[in-house]
């Protein structure tokens, strides 16, 4: 698909710059946080404020994904703007086909990241948080942005709803280091199976149905994946993968021992009532704000 080097888009993949000793930039780590200050990694400087930050995405990425989610259920649509590229990655990378974007008058991803660095080299992921103040990228890791607009922008909406709750965090991390490794991870081996051999995508796909049967047994005795309450951080960030899972794993990757809709806990829907139907439903239907990113 193609990367920046030194600024300029070139057909080439991380592993061939790495073949000729090119080092690649390191990914954007700072924080937005309530008062400014600094973050668990990077520098400070970047205070929760209506209109400073624009948040861009593409539907068809389960990373910007979870940016998205939630963004979309803290309410930030009048403190955060949103730009969507092409549902299509072509080959030079996220585009604005509609026309360049409002901000930085950009008509790829890769353009946003020439505006924060003219000499970046690297990948033009999604998604990523710029900083229109000071017209650089805050951050292009969907963990760190997922978090930050979790909790840093609450005193100025009011919205105290906690998706990562003081006394859950380490079951939190462990569980999502868990299913991005085993599940995540494992289906992106399925999805570059033209890269691997036969048996390495054989045991990514046993490893993968192994850890939807886990969650199954899980959800078989809890609402969510880690209480009974409320959805935490977890299921939000699992939510991005599972929603594609029937269309883009199982039909166009062919990771298909069963289908997601064949999980009762999972999906299936029981009977009518909103209280029956499960976990991913549940999500989906129970919270109206997370609506606009499932389209």
């Amino acid at each position: 698909m193609g990367i920046l080097v030194k600024g300029k888009w070139q057909d080439k993949t991380l592993a061939a710059l790495k073949n000729e000793g090119i080092k690649a930039d390191g990914s954007f780590r700072n924080w937005v946080t309530p008062d400014g200050s600094a973050g668990p990694t990077g520098k400070g400087g970047f205070k929760a404020q209506k209109g400073r930050y624009q948040l861009y995405v593409s539907y068809a990425c389960p990373w910007a994904s979870r940016a998205l989610i939630m963004w979309s259920l803290k309410g930030l649509q009048d403190y955060i703007g949103l730009s969507v590229t092409d549902p299509i990655k072509g080959d030079d990378g996220w585009k604005f086909s509609a026309g360049a974007d409002p901000v930085l008058d950009a008509r790829h991803i890769a353009g946003v990241y020439v505006k924060a660095k003219p000499d970046y080299t690297g990948v033009a992921s999604v998604p990523v948080l710029w900083d229109k103040e000071t017209n650089q990228i805050v951050n292009n890791e969907s963990a760190d942005i997922m978090r930050m607009l979790e909790t840093a922008f609450d005193e100025l909406t009011g919205d105290q709803v906690d998706y990562y709750p003081e006394a859950l965090r380490p079951q939190i991390d462990e569980l999502n280091a868990y299913l991005d490794k085993s599940l995540i991870g494992q289906l992106s081996k399925v999805s570059s199976a033209k890269t691997q051999t036969q048996a390495t995508y054989e045991t990514a796909v046993k490893n993968v149905f192994s850890v939807l049967d886990e969650l199954e047994s899980r959800l078989s005795k809890q609402k969510y994946l880690l209480t009974d309450d409320i959805p935490v951080e977890s299921d939000w960030r699992l939510l991005p993968t599972l929603v594609r899972f029937d269309i883009v794993y199982y039909e166009r990757d062919h990771c298909n021992l069963r289908r997601l809709v064949d999980y009762p806990h999972l999906w299936h829907m029981h009977g009518d009532s909103i209280r029956q139907k499960r976990w991913l439903k549940r999500l989906i239907l129970n919270r109206s704000r997370f609506i606009i990113t499932t389209q």
